[in-house]
């Protein structure tokens, strides 16, 4: 296959959040939001604390949401609720929510930009003659919004969470999306930013998991993971989207060669 070093990699499904957006930095913003409105008495030096406990999901009600169990309003109440009793704040109520999510999301959604390397990532792929896609364990038209918003509108979302009725890590997830997206499983990369719901996942399902490990990033339950561990089962570890061309043998042709489009 024109473009490739080792004709291993026909195709890379992207996880969105983290990995080609930067969710994390538009959750803080809108975090910070909230804390100042409806957490007064906390001190800015504990932001952090608060992002960490929103991304982690002490309540497992995101993973209940990604198992179809719950819908993704209700998950984000129920977890706004929590973040309120554990920083002393006043309860989230169905009432209450409306305006809180007006907030939330309000800001969120104003705060979303992709990462510097994402671009580059996806134009070397287009350049190799390597398909791409999304398989995300939010909704469809959200990613599709979302990536919009952060000017990566030409990269196709293929599975959400709406899709088969539930996510990652189910294996079902990970081969829809290869199949959808034309490739072979064995052919395809996935690459997202968490470790097992990511990475381990897709290689489990058959495809080549690709661990995004950006500095900094890990959710708390993540910060103990061994990359060395990682490695040793086959999952490619890459510090940003700038390392994952090498990281799958990619190379860009030279002009003139001839490469898909």
């Amino acid at each position: 296959m024109t473009g490739l070093a080792s004709g291993r990699v026909d195709g890379v499904l992207f996880d969105v959040d983290d990995t080609l957006v930067d969710t994390r930095g538009a959750f803080a913003t809108a975090l910070t939001a909230v804390a100042v409105e409806y957490l007064p008495h906390v001190p800015a030096d504990r932001y952090g604390e608060i992002l960490d406990h929103w991304r982690s999901d002490p309540g497992g009600y995101y993973r209940r949401y990604t198992r179809g169990e719950t819908d993704h309003a209700t998950q984000r109440r129920l977890r706004a609720d929590l973040l309120h009793r554990t920083f002393g704040g006043e309860p989230v109520t169905e009432e209450s929510f409306e305006a809180w999510d007006g907030l939330f999301w309000g800001t969120f959604e104003r705060s979303w930009h992709a990462f510097d390397d994402a671009r580059a990532a996806l134009e070397l792929l287009r350049a190799a003659g390597v398909a791409a896609g999304v398989v995300t364990n939010a909704a469809v038209a959200l990613q599709e919004r979302k990536l919009r918003s952060a000017g990566l509108d030409g990269l196709p979302v293929l599975v959400g969470v709406d899709t088969l009725g539930f996510g990652k890590p189910a294996p079902e997830v990970f081969v829809e999306g290869a199949r959808l997206l034309g490739t072979d499983p064995a052919r395809t990369a996935y690459v997202g930013d968490e470790p097992e719901v990511d990475a381990r996942a897709a290689s489990e399902a058959g495809l080549l998991g690709v661990w995004l490990d950006r500095p900094g990033t890990r959710r708390i339950h993540e910060r103990g993971v061994d990359v060395g561990a990682m490695r040793a089962d086959g999952v490619r570890v890459v510090a940003g989207l700038d390392e994952l061309a090498e990281a799958l043998g990619l190379r860009a042709p030279a002009p003139g060669s001839g490469a898909r489009e």
